[in-house]
């Protein structure tokens, strides 16, 4: 992580209002020479946010369109997988094997983090094995190039890469780092937990003090911003993930949530013939799930912090595998 001397030395500083919107096409070179979306985003980055105009320019003239990341977006959605085929792909010897290594060697830091926020070490290192292997897949995009790709060149989501590229150069100037150095996945999540530049800015912490937040090749300051990542979204420290159900009956089926939200509570899915492993409470809200596994359908239910998990990534088979790695970690550690 390159910090801000090689960026100042290339450019003005990350400071002052320039008056620039008459000369920005002009100053622009490059992939994005002469666009007037560009020119509009740098002038409302000046205006609102007191970038200096002619760094900005400077960036985008050095930003590159890349048309393998919009071919990476479009491409056509693959079959959806059951769970039978989703869970081998992130629950494997490898990945294990190396999540104990990765616990092991940040077993302090991990401590600290469930102290801190109440989130258990091994739904740390699951997530950051889930995402990027323990940061061996982190992307070899720039960021800016990918925001910028996808910002400028992506009409069906353009507003929300825009507002990401704009968080982007917010955390570049707090955080006194080159935007043209830092890389991520080829829609701009970045480092071991693959967030995106707003989660960043709104949950990542500097978890060693030194008072910069790296989550590209520090591994403190990753497992902390997890932890506070899913502290904020509603983990209750020493509370279940899931609960697997028995079913009974012709109205099973009613009980299953459409989409992810805990919109049914225990109790209701009782009277509907489901019949949970655990003692839970009738009021408890939940997201009742059926998963095609490898002995057939099973049914669950999501607790709160079922729940937490799919804020990271709105998918149920997300969660549950991020869960059962946790599960697995655990057991081939060891640990109570």
């Amino acid at each position: 992580m390159q910090v801000m001397r090689g960026w100042a030395t290339r450019y003005a500083p990350w400071v002052g209002l320039v008056s620039i919107l008459g000369t920005v096409q002009e100053a622009l070179a490059g992939d994005y020479e002469g666009s007037p979306q560009v020119a509009e985003f740098v002038g409302e980055m000046t205006r609102d946010y007191g970038f200096a105009g002619e760094q900005l320019m400077g960036v985008f003239r050095e930003a590159e369109r890349k048309q393998s990341i919009l071919d990476a977006i479009s491409k056509p959605a693959e079959r959806v997988k059951q769970w039978s085929e989703y869970r081998p792909m992130f629950i494997t010897d490898a990945r294990i094997a190396r999540g104990v290594d990765f616990w092991r060697q940040h077993e302090a830091v991990l401590a600290r983090a469930e102290q801190e926020y109440g989130v258990p070490a091994q739904v740390i290192v699951s997530i950051i094995g889930v995402e990027t292997f323990f940061g061996r897949n982190t992307g070899n995009f720039r960021v800016i190039d990918a925001l910028s790709t996808l910002g400028f060149d992506y009409p069906p989501r353009a507003e929300f890469f825009r507002k990401e590229l704009r968080e982007f150069l917010l955390l570049a100037r707090e955080e006194q780092v080159d935007p043209l150095t830092l890389k991520g996945s080829y829609a701009g999540a970045m480092g071991l937990p693959q967030f995106m530049p707003s989660s960043f800015r709104a949950y990542a912490v500097d978890f060693d003090g030194d008072g910069h937040i790296n989550i590209w090749t520090n591994p403190d300051d990753a497992i902390g911003s997890v932890a506070s990542y899913f502290k904020r979204h509603g983990w209750v420290a020493g509370e279940p993930v899931v609960s697997r159900a028995d079913i009974r009956g012709e109205q099973v089926d009613e009980g299953l949530t459409t989409g992810i939200e805990p919109t049914k509570t225990v109790g209701e899915l009782r009277a509907l013939g489901w019949s949970s492993h655990d003692a839970l409470r009738d009021d408890m809200p939940v997201t009742a799930f059926r998963l095609e596994g490898d002995n057939g359908p099973e049914y669950w239910m999501g607790l709160k912090n079922f729940y937490a998990i799919t804020r990271y990534n709105r998918s149920v088979m997300y969660a549950m595998a991020v869960h059962q790695l946790s599960e697995q970690l655990v057991q081939a550690r060891g640990v109570k």
